[in-house]
Order: structure tokens, then C-alpha cells, then sequence
């Protein structure tokens, strides 16, 4: 992680409805592998380039995801979430996600600015 990482772009997420379909795709189309990350409900798919790990796969697990479209997730590096998603729901945004940590990872949050586009921020385990 670079020294100060604030408001760089530092991970992306397939979420997906089939992460074995959409492994299978991204392996045969852009030589990409996959590292198992097991969570205490699902498992976690770390996606890599070679030996660096680049981004992830989240398969919807949830019924409230149910009739959600398959997207990629962009998360942004912010020096205090907590406080970011203050100044971003005071300037119009909505949380889809309030702040919650991730143990080993760091604290993120899901925020739809204004004009409907989503975000994840993190403020990662490094910074904290």
C-alpha cells in the first residue's frame, strides 16, 4: 500500500450470481486465477494477475440480492471512513452500506453519490 493511498483506487469486485461461471470466463478470457478466501457464510474469491492479487469476487448470497445485476465494484481508499460518509451524507449521497469492518482487511462502506453512481470506500487495515 502506498504511503498515503487516500482517494486512490485500490481494489475492484465482480459481484456476481455465479462466481464459478464468472471465474470460468475471466480465467479463459484474460488468464486470470482465483485464491479462496472462506468467511464465516460464503467464500470470497481473491482474483490474481499472476501472483498479484488485483480484486475480488463477491457472489450474491443474500435474498435481498436476489434481482440485483451483476456489477463491478470500485473501491477508493479514504483515510477515515467514519467521518468521509459523514461529509458524504451531509453533501447528498445515501449509504448503502454503513461503515462495518472486514478483520485483517480494513473498515468499508458502500455510498451512492448524489447523482446514483455506487462507491466503495475503505479505509484498509494499514491506515487504521
Amino acid at each position: 500500500m502506498p504511503d498515503n493511498p487516500h482517494g486512490k483506487f485500490i481494489w475492484n469486485e465482480l459481484n456476481t450470481h455465479d462466481a464459478e461461471a464468472s471465474k470460468a470466463f475471466l480465467a479463459a478470457t484474460l488468464g486470470w486465477s482465483f485464491e479462496a478466501m472462506p468467511m464465516p457464510d460464503f467464500t470470497y474469491w481473491v482474483v490474481k494477475n499472476g501472483e498479484e492479487r488485483i480484486g475480488g469476487i463477491f457472489e450474491f448470497h443474500e435474498p435481498a440480492c436476489e434481482n440485483a445485476p451483476e456489477h463491478w465494484l470500485t473501491y477508493v481508499a479514504v483515510d477515515d471512513v467514519d467521518t468521509r460518509c459523514k461529509k458524504a451524507s451531509a453533501a447528498g449521497a445515501r449509504m448503502l452500506r454503513e461503515p462495518f469492518d472486514v478483520p485483517g482487511v480494513g473498515r468499508i462502506a458502500i455510498v451512492q453519490q448524489p447523482g446514483g453512481a455506487a462507491v466503495a470506500w475503505m479505509t484498509p487495515k494499514d491506515m487504521q
